[in-house]
């Protein structure tokens, strides 16, 4: 394993055992997605004011991938703006599939799921906290 592998495997590894931003307040929007193939079971909650998320919950359960990233994403997404989230959401989903990226720097420390790509099997586990706030953000508007 290179070195760059050992340090995104490390930075999984602390989100899953120190999630961040674990446990729903009933503040925002939630939605709850599982994927019963691999018993991966989590609820986003998205609070959005002004056009802003102003702050993203995670609760549930699963492997460290889907555990993991939804406490990156917890923290990626949080203080921005509605049409910027859904651009960062984006991106992850093309880096997910293997696909170019335009700005990989708006994704933060997400990039240490690029490996994913490489393992088909575990897209849904790298994917299911994301796709449960593009739902949530689906029908946002950015205030002009």
């Amino acid at each position: 394993m290179n070195q760059m592998q050992n340090l995104y495997r490390e930075v999984i590894m602390d989100h899953y055992s120190h999630p961040r931003n674990k446990g729903l307040t009933g503040n925002g929007k939630q939605n709850h997605l599982r994927n019963p193939s691999c018993g991966d079971d989590i609820t986003i909650e998205l609070e959005i004011k002004d056009g802003k998320v102003n702050h993203v919950h995670h609760d549930g359960h699963g492997c460290s991938i889907c555990c993991s990233s939804a406490s990156v994403m917890s923290e990626v997404l949080t203080g921005k703006t509605i049409e910027e989230a859904k651009e960062i959401i984006h991106s992850y989903f093309q880096m997910i599939k293997g696909e170019e990226i335009q700005n990989e720097d708006i994704l933060e420390e997400a990039l240490v799921y690029q490996g994913v790509a490489q393992f088909p099997a575990r897209t849904k586990c790298a994917t299911i906290a994301w796709k449960a706030a593009e739902d949530l953000l689906g029908d946002q508007h950015e205030e002009k």
